[in-house]
């Protein structure tokens, strides 16, 4: 993330998000840069769209990007801009960046590969809390439910920026949905991993990561 030095306005939101797109990467999703376009791919869509740069030091890691690319970041003739564009990073499901259209898309994504007969592919979205003050996503979240969308999994990475909260904490808005949920420490890999792991028959999955407030 040092490499990636461009005007950026949302470095909290990116540093945020690094352990649990780490633990995401390197032990859990189904995807590399060899199976990239593979219909049995994992999908991982990255609904917090601004400050990518966690995002990206993962995908450069992992092998979708070049390492040598990072220090362009934000430039004009750069493929890394400040929101991620699928049609110029390797590895990018969804381009995003406008805040609640990635869960009603990962939604859109699971029924699409039902329709193909796909149900071992997993898709993962990951949220802001504050993208949940988004009407957009409690549509989804209220259809996922009660659709038994289990290939879908949700991480929210909850910095308290949220606008509003929610009694009880975020989770229990997912579970009052009739989705699986738990919070662990957004920091702790091993914790990040058991809960993204757990099985969760016939219902979709949320993992809310706390992480240290946003300043």
């Amino acid at each position: 993330m040092g490499l990636m030095t461009g005007d950026e306005k949302h470095s909290p939101a990116a540093t945020s998000t690094l352990d649990a797109l780490w633990v995401l990467y390197d032990r859990v999703l189904r995807v590399s840069p060899g199976t990239a376009e593979d219909p049995g791919r994992d999908r991982f869509l990255l609904s917090k769209g601004h400050g990518p740069m966690a995002y990206y030091a993962v995908l450069a890691e992992k092998g979708f990007i070049g390492e040598d690319v990072l220090t362009g970041f934000g430039g004009y003739a750069s493929p890394l801009g400040h929101h991620p564009d699928r049609t110029l990073v390797p590895g990018v499901e969804i381009g995003s960046g406008s805040l609640g259209h990635g869960l009603p898309l990962a939604v859109g994504t699971v029924l699409g590969l039902r329709a193909q007969g796909l149900t071992d592919p997993k898709v993962w979205v990951l949220i802001g809390d504050a993208e949940l003050d988004e009407g957009s996503n409690h549509e989804a979240l209220a259809y996922a439910g009660p659709a038994g969308l289990e290939q879908l999994h949700t991480l929210v990475i909850d910095n308290g920026s949220a606008t509003y909260g929610w009694p009880g904490g975020i989770a229990s808005r997912f579970e009052a949905a009739g989705w699986s949920a738990a919070t662990v420490d957004g920091r702790d890999h091993e914790a990040l991993y058991a809960a993204f792991t757990a099985p969760h028959p016939g219902r979709p999955r949320a993992v809310v990561a706390r992480v240290e407030p946003k300043h």
